[in-house]
């Protein structure tokens, strides 16, 4: 028997960062907001606290704060005429669970979009001509741009604390920053943080490479810091347990940190936890939600009305909810019509090993997950497509978010894998390597999608949702071309020797290894109803008082971290539904 709750003002789907903006903003206007929630609750006491959340074992290989995907999880495949199989060990991507979502096992990489990443086709063509974009590749502009944003982006690295240094000021050039970024209205909350060997080394080779290196925004405090909403930090001690553990300094950004000690003391705000959603439910016309339908803890299914929904899970479950739901019309690639599940982009990760003498101290244990230094030379406007043979650019970077034994010692080329050679070879490098990742775009293409899977379910009977997915030529020349400018950059260091990580012509996505936790797309912001589902303020077409915030509104990826850009678009979206939506609810935008 179903149990009915007492209808609501709004309901959250996921406690995440899009889902504690939203509960933050919604609250502050006065509504009565529950979030469901289907991980545990957590905080940073007790559970990020020492000794405990330091174990590798515990963090990176029991997986302890990510998604159990023994319930729910996805099938991949990488072209239409394959059978897709479920992802049943957390290999290319880490969906987080529990309150805080993957907001509090990130790195803390936090970057603004580039002006020109938001009109990505609509640049492409007028530089290059509309036949420069190949035959299947379906990227889109953002029905946003930079200067809307910059508010937004602004605001949520207050709200982080995020240490950096700003390029360009009120439209002037300063130095030290990123000379090619869009115009910021003011510095970054904090300070960059210190330099890792590898990083100054980084400065150097650039520098001579005629590179502009900047440090790399991060939400990672390099001070004492008091964000808009009171909520404290403390500085980063660079303890190397950054990535895949939550933060046992109060020093990382994240909701649990950031949001939530406001929100916990709301009287508007409850959170239930173990509450895992099943459905949105629509009314007689699925033209508006009445509510979700969420099992308790207990296995109880549970329904709760209310006037407004926010899918603000994790990006891939966005679309999963969406599609079970019947919200929009589902994508076909065949006959190219529908819009949920369009659209579906990655990010094109490679890496560079260095290895050098026992004269070069360079500690891997010693990390921060955000910190470092990054160049856009290659990025955006600055690269010339047209010459180096593809759509997008990316970025070379320095970071070091801590590394271990049990995560993987990367060894040269030559070093057995196992046994006492092994051991020597680890000895020998462990102290003395860095290494550099390059991280490029990852473009939109008609043949790379989000379905519902015919034949697998999850525990709760539901299909699956089923990834189809591969690397295309383009992601493939990028990779290359950005790994091969690094390699040149590289060789200006001298290392004793390099191991490279990178595509090649042929290579397929291999989900067993992990890339970055960037999934986007499958459920995109866009200008009208035919080429998207959501509309410029994360609304629903189809549905109007359904909301998606998230990297799955992303039509394509770019070459940054998403994050930065997720909670500006959330903030966009949030004080949309405030000022316009809550006094005359309904489409924000005619179409």
């Amino acid at each position: 028997m179903t149990t009915v709750r007492k209808p609501v003002d709004a309901v959250i789907v996921g406690m995440g960062w899009t889902g504690a903006i939203m509960a933050k903003e919604l609250t502050d206007a006065g509504l009565h907001v529950v979030v469901l929630e289907r991980g545990p609750d957590r905080d940073t006491q007790p559970d990020f606290s020492y000794p405990r959340v330091v174990d590798e074992l515990e963090g990176s290989v029991h997986r302890r704060y990510l998604q159990s995907l023994s319930r729910e999880t996805v099938t991949i495949r990488h072209g239409v005429n394959d059978v897709a199989v479920p992802y049943r060990q957390m290999g290319s991507f880490k969906p987080g669970t529990g309150v805080g979502g993957a907001g509090s096992h990130w790195s803390g990489c936090h970057f603004r979009a580039l002006p020109e990443d938001l009109r990505l086709r609509s640049n492409i063509e007028q530089r290059y001509g509309r036949n420069f974009i190949p035959e299947g590749m379906t990227i889109q502009d953002f029905p946003v741009t930079y200067d809307e944003l910059e508010p937004h982006f602004d605001h949520f690295e207050y709200v982080c604390g995020t240490s950096g240094k700003a390029g360009v000021l009120n439209g002037q050039q300063v130095a030290g920053g990123n000379p090619f970024e869009g115009s910021r209205t003011r510095e970054f909350p904090l300070p960059p943080n210190r330099n890792y060997l590898g990083a100054e080394m980084f400065y150097k080779a650039a520098n001579e490479m005629g590179y502009h290196a900047y440090p790399i925004p991060a939400s990672n405090t390099s001070d004492a810091y008091t964000n808009p909403y009171g909520c404290q930090m403390g500085p980063c001690n660079f303890c190397g347990f950054c990535s895949d553990y939550g933060c046992l300094n109060y020093s990382k950004a994240s909701p649990n940190v950031n949001i939530l000690p406001v929100l916990r003391r709301r009287k508007e705000f409850e959170l239930r936890v173990n509450a895992h959603v099943i459905k949105v439910n629509l009314d007689s016309d699925r033209k508006r939600a009445t509510g979700v339908a969420y099992l308790d803890a207990s296995g109880q299914e549970v329904e709760q009305p209310a006037s407004l929904v926010l899918l603000c899970a994790f990006s891939l479950y966005n679309v999963h909810l969406m599609l079970v739901s019947g919200i929009g019309t589902p994508y076909d690639p065949v006959s190219n019509t529908g819009t949920v599940g369009r659209n579906y982009s990655y990010q094109n990760l490679n890496r560079i090993d260095l290895f050098f003498d026992k004269d070069v101290q360079a500690n891997r244990f010693v990390g921060i997950g955000g910190g470092g230094a990054v160049f856009d030379d290659l990025n955006g406007n600055q690269l010339d497509n047209a010459k180096a043979g593809f759509v997008g650019g990316g970025v070379i970077w320095a970071r070091q978010p801590g590394g271990g034994p049990v995560r993987g010692i990367k060894t040269p080329e030559g070093v057995p894998n196992w046994g006492s050679a092994w051991k020597r070879g680890v000895r020998d490098v462990f102290r003395h390597s860095f290494y550099y990742e390059v991280q490029g775009a990852c473009m939109s293409y008609r043949d790379s999608y989000l379905d519902l899977d015919p034949t697998y379910k999850d525990g709760f009977g539901r299909p699956l949702l089923r990834m189809t997915f591969n690397w295309h030529d383009d992601e493939i020349k990028a990779a290359q071309f950005l790994v091969g400018k690094a390699k040149e950059m590289c060789a200006v260091l001298n290392p004793k020797s390099m191991a490279v990580e990178s595509k090649k012509p042929g290579s397929k996505y291999n989900v067993t290894q992990y890339q970055s936790t960037h999934t986007c797309g499958g459920a995109i912001m866009g200008e009208n109803p035919s080429n998207s589902p959501l509309n410029r303020y994360l609304q629903s077409w189809d549905v109007h008082n359904v909301f998606v915030p998230g990297a799955n509104a992303f039509p394509q990826n770019n070459g940054y971290n998403p994050t930065g850009m997720v909670g500006a678009l959330t903030y966009w979206s949030a004080k949309t539904i405030r000022t316009q939506y809550l006094k005359n609810p309904g489409p924000l935008v005619q179409a």
